[in-house]
């Protein structure tokens, strides 16, 4: 329920006025406004159906930018699982399980895990088909370098992305969707970055606040 607040004061000879004077007024000026306002409501009405008239083509538009897309497997691209060697037993086995459940629960298909340094890449990305898994992990090492995404300070989510924008051509065709989570570790003197969590899909706002959440709490499992 809304309320409106009237910020006008009241007036006091309309309020102290007998109520047989008030009534007669009233009616009088009520019999004439009522002619008015059929008037003015029919034209409002009016104006409203042209106005629903015209944006009527445009409505499927809007309302479609806010639908989730479905996901679709790219075209072109390589299919990866890398994983830096000198991760130890225990964090690869947490990594490995993570980016499994980030692919299978989610529309993603392409996630990369930094954490120090030392990365995960798995899905399908837009890199060399003839390298063995050590040039691979180094190239995409390179690439992040390159792209600066070791230095992302702020969660970053484009739910339209077209390639345009952002040159990171490391990410598959077709991709339509990005979101990027740092892994900040919060120490008494200040923020150190440990990493990213880094996740695309082919399809158009394809992370809601609820998969953002997720997929921060999921971040937050390799935080220092």
């Amino acid at each position: 329920m809304s309320v409106q607040i009237c910020n006008f004061p009241l007036n006091p000879r309309f309020a102290l006025r007998p109520r047989s004077q008030t009534a007669a007024r009233s009616t009088r000026i009520f019999a004439r406004a009522e002619n008015e306002s059929s008037r003015s409501d029919q034209q409002q009405l009016n104006l409203s159906v042209l106005r629903f008239t015209f944006a009527l083509p445009y409505f499927g538009k809007f309302l479609k930018g806010s639908e989730v897309e479905k996901r679709s497997l790219p075209e072109e691209g390589e299919q990866v699982f890398v994983i830096s060697s000198s991760i130890g037993d225990s964090l690869k086995e947490d990594l490995a399980w993570a980016t499994y459940v980030l692919l299978r629960n989610t529309s993603t298909v392409a996630v990369m895990i930094s954490i120090q340094g030392e990365l995960c890449v798995r899905g399908y990305w837009n890199c060399p088909g003839q390298m063995s898994k050590a040039q691979l992990h180094d190239w995409f090492k390179r690439k992040v370098d390159e792209i600066g995404l070791a230095d992302v300070k702020e969660t970053l989510y484009f739910p339209q992305y077209a390639g345009s924008a952002l040159s990171w051509d490391i990410l598959p065709d077709g991709t339509r969707s990005v979101f990027v989570q740092p892994l900040v570790q919060n120490t008494d003197e200040s923020e150190k970055m440990d990493g990213f969590l880094l996740v695309a899909s082919t399809a158009g706002y394809a992370y809601s606040d609820k998969d953002r959440a997720w997929i921060g709490a999921m971040a937050d499992k390799f935080r220092g």
